[in-house]
């Protein structure tokens, strides 16, 4: 029931307040989900790699998108028809188990995201998001929030440049070099460009619980 298409780095796959006709799944490259306020201030709110859905708020709501979503690199997604995949629905109950399980996990994640953007300082945002690309590429956990399990001293990679980050945690790019540096001679990790390879994984946990550098 799915159709593939190819959106070029930059492209608007669709627009808040657009008609929700189905959702997506992205099957290569990277897209950003986000908000733009009326002085065109942009908020980042996600960023998914290959295997994530997107877009799927109107498949139970039936409405408008409630958020953008732009290409940040070439990408191949996959387009699947509201209507049609409510006919499967209706025939497999199994796929709303699923969905409503990945609307679950988002909405922890938004919980958290939102937590960290209001009570959080800047510093405990970033050691959080760190965290989470280790978690992310250890293979434990997509969810935003502090590991469960020690790991091992491990490289990561920004995902995003400095500007989408700042935009993803809500500061700026200047202030994530800043605080980058300031763990780098904390000793709680190594910085080289956007690889990270983190040194001291208690010392960035108790950063993103307090913020104290």
């Amino acid at each position: 029931m799915a159709s593939e298409l190819t959106v070029n780095k930059g492209e608007i796959i669709f627009q808040e307040g657009d008609r929700g006709e189905g959702f997506y799944i992205v099957a290569a490259g990277k897209i950003k989900v986000f908000k733009m306020s009326f002085e065109g201030k942009e908020q980042i709110l996600h960023i998914y790699g290959p295997g994530h859905i997107f877009g799927e708020v109107p498949v139970f709501q039936g409405k408008s998108f409630p958020a953008s979503a732009m290409a940040l690199e070439p990408s191949t997604i996959l387009f699947l028809p509201r209507q049609t995949f409510v006919r499967q629905i209706e025939k497999s109950p199994a796929l709303a188990m699923n969905m409503l399980a990945d609307l679950s996990r988002r909405l922890r994640e938004f919980t958290v995201q939102i937590e960290n953007l209001s009570l959080k300082e800047v510093p405990a945002r970033l050691a959080a998001y760190i965290l989470t690309l280790a978690q992310e590429e250890a293979g434990h956990s997509q969810i935003i929030a502090l590991p469960k399990k020690r790991l091992p001293a491990a490289n990561v990679s920004l995902p995003v440049s400095k500007v989408q980050l700042a935009s993803l945690i809500g500061t700026t790019p200047e202030t994530i070099s800043r605080v980058l540096k300031k763990m780098d001679l904390a000793g709680f990790i190594k910085a080289d460009g956007k690889k990270i390879l983190i040194l001291d994984q208690e010392g960035l946990e108790e950063l993103s619980h307090t913020g104290r550098l």
